[in-house]
């Protein structure tokens, strides 16, 4: 297939020598149905002399390019106009699962990247793509199949990928997300989802399990903190008749209800120690006693667990089973706050006001700039729900199809000194929040945090004339149209 490695490895041993005269080219096809614009993108990131670039129009045809001449790398549309890019994924890695397959979409729900991820993607890019991911992605893949990678493991017959999702977003963190639902969905081990009240794990716990192997049997979610201590122990494991005051007859607990199933354990780490140990044994010997019986129930059940505490600290301070830690562990799923998906906000707040104004009989269609402006310096401590709460609270109060400033409830928290930007908009406040090791994206990331302010002010000024701003910025106006579609910014024009 591929000799790229045997040109790399001459190279970098012999940097000063002349470059041999025939070079083994790296076989790029794309499978893509937007002749105008797709390709030309590719071939222009992709056109020096390391890269051979082939380009399709229709799964059928990218199903026997790939048959005929195995390319080293895949980079497949989602939307064909004769198949489903799903399907021709499916098809080529029947042909041959060791060619890595880069996705592109302009789609923003969850599914279709959960369901390549599990049928075993690269990688999973939005439009309007960004050069430097293609870029970074495709060398990525080379080097997979350079080193040989053994082929990932696939599901079949995939869900419509446009739609059941009720996951939104497609910032970096979440796209994180996305590709690990699909490698751990289909598997059969205990998941541990964390992050902050309010940001959606019990969401995500579901999509786990409507993408697994247990899709059709029983889910049932229990959060462990809203139940008094003396009632979780039955709530959990049911009860014989006698067993205490008030036990009148016997009762099956979520374990057995939940028997073939997946049982949802939110806020795990309030559960108290003494079940706990309960908990342990049913993820060890999948078997338990009801309370007050002796007769020792069998069940299968697949355990998801979700919490907004440090579990690993508290392990170290026995404040939670270490061993239990482990046992949930096995796989983690960090959902990030909503102050950290930027990217994310503007398309959850119209997701949601679309959701909701049909909820409420509202004819609300779109937010002033204004109105965004603020909801984007807001720092959400309680995320995704209080968004919800906000944003449901302003269509109660609003009239009209554009929601107003003046419709948003009051937001709690300490505002912004009149004159300061917000911390976000500062360079050390910036790398202070966000400078880790495992960061990436941090100069685009920057770039749309400032560039979405700046031209929402831009455009408040000139009352949404895209000329007059595209004038005033001094850029094109096909530029200031595709850079506002990169944030997903609308544009209202004023009625003064």
């Amino acid at each position: 297939m591929l000799q790229l490695a045997e040109n790399l490895g001459v190279m970098a041993s012999c940097p000063d020598q002349p470059k041999p005269a025939r070079r083994v080219l790296a076989q790029l096809l794309l499978i893509g149905s937007q002749p105008a614009l797709l390709p030309r993108q590719v071939q222009q990131e992709f056109s020096g002399a390391s890269y051979s670039v082939q380009i399709v129009s229709t799964g059928a045809a990218g199903i026997e390019r790939v048959r005929d001449h195995h390319p080293d790398v895949i980079v497949l549309d989602l939307h064909l106009p004769d198949l489903c890019g799903l399907e021709v994924h499916r098809q080529i890695r029947g042909i041959d699962p060791r060619i890595p397959v880069i996705f592109v979409t302009m789609a923003r729900t969850a599914d279709a990247a959960i369901e390549a991820m599990k049928q075993g993607a690269f990688d999973y890019l939005f439009r309007p793509l960004d050069p430097d991911k293609l870029r970074r992605a495709v060398e990525q893949a080379l080097d997979v199949v350079v080193r040989s990678r053994s082929p990932a493991e696939h599901t079949t017959n995939p869900s419509n990928p446009e739609t059941g999702s009720c996951i939104f977003g497609s910032c970096p963190a979440m796209r994180d997300v996305y590709k690990s639902i699909g490698l751990v969905a289909a598997q059969n081990v205990p998941v541990l989802i964390t992050g902050e009240s309010g940001t959606g794990k019990e969401l995500v716990a579901r999509t786990l399990c409507r993408h697994g192997q247990r899709a059709n049997a029983p889910f049932l979610a229990l959060n462990c903190a809203a139940i008094p201590e003396q009632l979780l122990e039955s709530e959990l494991f049911g009860h014989e008749k006698g067993a205490f005051t008030g036990a009148d007859r016997q009762r099956s607990g979520k374990f057995e209800q939940c028997n073939g199933g997946t049982l949802f354990l939110d806020e795990v780490g309030d559960m108290p120690l003494v079940l706990q140990t309960k908990i342990l044994r049913v993820l060890q010997e999948q078997s338990f006693q009801r309370v007050g019986g002796s007769e020792t129930v069998h069940t299968d059940v697949r355990i998801i667990a979700a919490t907004h505490r440090d579990l690993k600290s508290d392990a170290a301070q026995q404040k939670f089973r270490a061993d239990l830690y482990y046992r949930l562990s096995v796989f983690t799923i960090h959902l990030p706050p909503l102050r950290e998906r930027g990217e994310d906000l503007p398309m959850l707040v119209r997701q949601y006001l679309r959701r909701f104004s049909r909820e409420l009989g509202r004819e609300i269609c779109d937010i002033a700039p204004e109105a965004m402006e603020r909801l984007q310096e807001y720092a959400w401590p309680g995320n995704i729900r209080e968004l919800q709460s906000v944003l449901k609270q302003a269509l109660l109060r609003a009239s009209g199809t554009v929601l107003l400033p003046a419709f948003l409830p009051q937001l709690q928290g300490p505002p912004e000194p009149r004159g300061r930007q917000p911390k976000l908009d500062r360079i050390d406040d910036f790398l202070s929040q966000r400078l880790a090791p495992d960061a990436s994206d941090l100069y685009a990331q920057l770039h749309a945090d400032v560039d979405r302010r700046f031209l929402s002010r831009v455009l408040q000024y000139t009352n949404g004339n895209r000329r007059q701003a595209a004038c005033l910025l001094g850029i094109a106006r096909q530029t200031l149209r595709q850079r506002l579609r990169e944030l997903g910014l609308q544009v209202t024009k004023s009625c003064t």
